[in-house]
């Protein structure tokens, strides 16, 4: 990858290395690791690249390269938070996509990331070799306020536990599943300048992903991925999108299955040759 290069470190068994790249306004850092087809994988709103830690391990284990960019405002990343869209976030992945010189990139949006990626097709497809959805609102209407509130109540540090607790579960975890693993990773102001980032863009704008092939991985319980939304989503695109419900697991679902999504990008990225 072209950029300073920040240190390296081990996820799970293999070797990560952080690197920092520049784009028009700031820098972005990114960790990297493993060989093959690139993958990027882009977290959920106001939360990091840690998150993929699991997932990006088992997909380095299977012959991947992975890329996971620090949003603007997390780790290393410093860049304006304000007055910026959600095409900025766009841009900020496709230079780092640029930097690694690698080819096209698989491009995997979690949740807020997912718009990021659509967006990113839209607009490079030149760098985007196809597109993966987890835990994504594919309707053409925003979040519900109450899940937004839900939402900014799981991330403010400054509410009692047991409220922020009971907010993770109405927004992020289905039935059974521990949510205390997400009362950490949060960053507030990440959040909140993302938020008006995705409100200053027509859906539209991102909606279809540009032309690419599109992977949908719906979480079971998750109240922003809809059954009748994806089933819109896939008549609207055709045959380039694919529906894959992950059992088990709500808007979190990263971190409530990770196997389960590791394993379904991997079993796509494969058909999409390059591993």
């Amino acid at each position: 990858m072209n950029g300073q290069s920040a240190n390296e470190e081990t996820t799970g068994s293999a070797r990560a290395d952080r690197h920092l790249v520049r784009i028009r306004d700031g820098v972005i850092e990114v960790i990297v690791a493993g060989e093959g087809a690139s993958i990027v994988l882009l977290p959920s709103l106001g939360r990091g690249a840690e998150d993929f830690v699991p997932i990006a391990t088992r997909l380095v284990a299977a012959g991947f390269r992975v890329l996971c960019p620090q949003p603007r405002g997390i780790g290393a990343s410093r860049a304006p938070m304000s007055g910026v869209t959600l095409a900025d976030y766009a841009a900020d992945i496709a230079t780092v996509i640029e930097a690694d010189g690698n080819g096209r990139a698989f491009l995997v949006g979690h949740a807020f990331g997912n718009r990021v990626a659509r967006l990113l097709a839209t607009k490079r497809s030149e760098l985007t070799r196809a597109v993966a959805l987890v835990a994504a609102n594919v309707g053409r209407a925003p979040s519900p306020p109450h899940i937004r509130a839900a939402i900014r109540a799981s991330a403010d540090p400054g509410r009692p536990q047991e409220e922020r607790l009971a907010a993770l579960r109405a927004a992020f975890f289905a039935p059974g599943n521990d949510p205390r693993r997400w009362l950490d990773g949060w960053y507030p102001e990440v959040l909140a300048a993302q938020r008006i980032a995705g409100d200053l863009t027509p859906r539209e704008e991102d909606y279809a992903a540009g032309s690419a092939p599109v992977l949908y991985l719906r979480p079971e319980h998750d109240p922003l991925a809809h059954a009748e939304d994806a089933a819109e989503f896939q008549r609207a695109l055709g045959s380039r999108v694919t529906v894959q419900v992950i059992r088990g697991a709500g808007h979190a679902a990263i971190a409530e299955q990770p196997t389960a999504v590791a394993d379904a990008l991997i079993a796509y990225a494969r058909k999409l040759g390059g591993a």
